[in-house]
């Protein structure tokens, strides 16, 4: 997928998690950032309303509990975590998000509050370029408890339910089997996910630009299964078996119980995620600095 130069920025949204309590005084700044370039904000009404209770002067700006579709950016202020929610929350809509790090190691929120006035005047000049990003879309038949919004730009992760037994997860890409996972889980992540819960369970590293798909077994009981990747317009089945009478299907954090013996659809998705980046930086550059490469 391509780099694009975002156009110059004059309205933002900005969502966040409740764990601010270090950063109050950061999201001021980064909210006085904003009012000198003469941005205007909308920010979503739950972060709103935790800023309020903890003194923070939100009553000049836009309250929404949806995303304006005429907003040029996204800020999303916490984690990764709280990224993929905003990821969520913003949807089909593309509006490209920018995210500040006030949580832990951070590949998507991957800029500090320290930034917030050059990434304020980068939005504000038109100088930041957008990241196109592969989502995943999840089919579960009649299924009414799956996620009103059945996408995952991180990963799907289908896991076993109680602490004693493993489940199967049978899997056929494009309608040829492959295999049948005995295991904790089974892992099916984009390459943006491949930093995240795949990479701890020995998944590879994928750049982000590509369209792919990753399989990445979670403690298989054959020691010989390893993660493999296929294409990001490959379809992938699963269906799975187990002792229990439910197994946990997660997209992105989101999760619900399946019963057992039920079978799940996985394709890319017809929309993707547009994710903000500072001209002078590189997925390889935020590599070496979060996993901290080549330090001795």
């Amino acid at each position: 997928m391509n780099q694009k130069l975002l156009p110059p920025v004059r309205k933002v949204v900005i969502a966040g998690n409740s764990h601010q309590r270090l950063h109050l005084e950061d999201i001021c700044r980064l909210l006085a950032f904003l009012r000198e370039r003469a941005i205007s904000v909308a920010i979503d009404r739950r972060f709103a309303l935790y800023l309020r209770n903890n003194e923070v002067e939100v009553s000049d700006q836009e309250i929404t509990e949806c995303p304006p579709a005429d907003a040029g950016a996204a800020i999303s202020i916490g984690g990764d975590g709280t990224f993929l929610r905003t990821a969520r929350w913003i949807g089909r809509l593309g509006i490209p998000i920018l995210g500040i790090n006030t949580g832990h190691l951070g590949f998507l929120a991957s800029y500090t509050p320290e930034e917030s006035r050059e990434l304020v005047d980068m939005l504000y000049d038109g100088n930041a370029e957008v990241e196109e990003r592969m989502v995943l879309r999840v089919d579960v038949g009649d299924c009414r408890d799956v996620p009103e919004l059945p996408y995952a730009l991180n990963e799907v992760a289908i896991l076993k339910e109680d602490t004693s037994s493993m489940i199967n997860v049978n899997v056929e890409v494009n309608g040829n089997y492959l295999a049948d996972y005995l295991a904790d889980g089974l892992l099916v992540s984009t390459p943006t996910g491949s930093t995240g819960y795949s990479l701890s369970v020995g998944g590879p590293i994928l750049f982000p630009g590509l369209e792919a798909i990753c399989l990445s077994p979670i403690a298989p009981h054959t020691l010989t299964f390893r993660p493999c990747v296929v294409s990001g317009d490959d379809v992938v089945k699963a269906r799975t078996t187990t002792r229990a009478s439910q197994y946990r299907l997660s997209l992105d954090g989101v999760s619900v119980l399946m019963d057992a013996g039920s079978e799940i659809v996985i394709s890319k998705a017809d929309f993707i995620t547009r994710v903000i980046r500072r001209p002078d930086d590189s997925f390889a550059s935020t590599l070496r600095h979060k996993l901290l490469w080549g330090v001795r």
